[in-house]
């Protein structure tokens, strides 16, 4: 990956910093950070990340249209308010991922990887951009729905969070579209 395309991705990074709200609460559950702790290429990562992520805009969705969650689901006790909040900061954690993957291509989650992968690490970079590209198209569908629930509902809070997520969604979707398009012609 070129550096202007490093370059891209930390400026969609800063600029989503700005427009969202940096929250202090933990944004996955028990059981994704597990499977993000067990987890070392980039591209599964970046799965784990956009399941987690869709899950909060359908549950939100639903809250939103009367649907209660089942007892003990962990988002459970969770508000639309604070799954888009959780959306945003997911996201951002992807866009960091790639990032990362991309300035150091031989390490993943913190840890120097030894021996032998079945995937190159331009591979997993180039299958985890494309999962983003992919998952934030259709996160960006289902935003819309939920600004227009927002607006529908009159509620402000959720409006404006739906807003930031939104543009950290495109952010996102924007740097994926790129560092693809600057990937070697084979792994496109």
């Amino acid at each position: 990956m070129s550096w202007k395309c490093l370059i891209f991705l930390c400026l969609a990074s800063i600029i989503s910093g700005l427009v969202g709200q940096a929250g202090t609460k933990e944004y996955l559950t028990d059981q994704e950070m597990e499977k993000m702790r067990e987890t070392y290429d980039v591209d599964a990562r970046l799965k784990i990340l956009m399941e987690a992520a869709a899950l909060r805009l359908k549950s939100a969705e639903d809250r939103l249209n009367g649907i209660e969650s089942e007892p003990g689901d962990p988002l459970e006790f969770f508000t639309p308010e604070n799954m888009l909040d959780s959306y945003y900061q997911i996201i951002r954690s992807a866009m960091m991922n790639l990032d990362d993957a991309a300035q150091n291509p031989r390490r993943d989650n913190g840890i120097q990887i030894q021996g032998v992968r079945k995937k190159s690490p331009a591979e997993m970079l180039t299958k985890g951009l494309k999962t983003l590209k992919s998952e934030t198209e259709k996160s960006a569908k289902q935003l819309e729905i939920l600004k227009k629930i927002a607006e529908e509902k009159n509620k402000e809070e959720l409006w404006n969070l739906v807003n930031s997520a939104i543009d950290v969604t495109n952010g996102a979707h924007e740097g994926a579209e790129y560092g693809l398009s600057k990937q070697p012609s084979s792994e496109k």
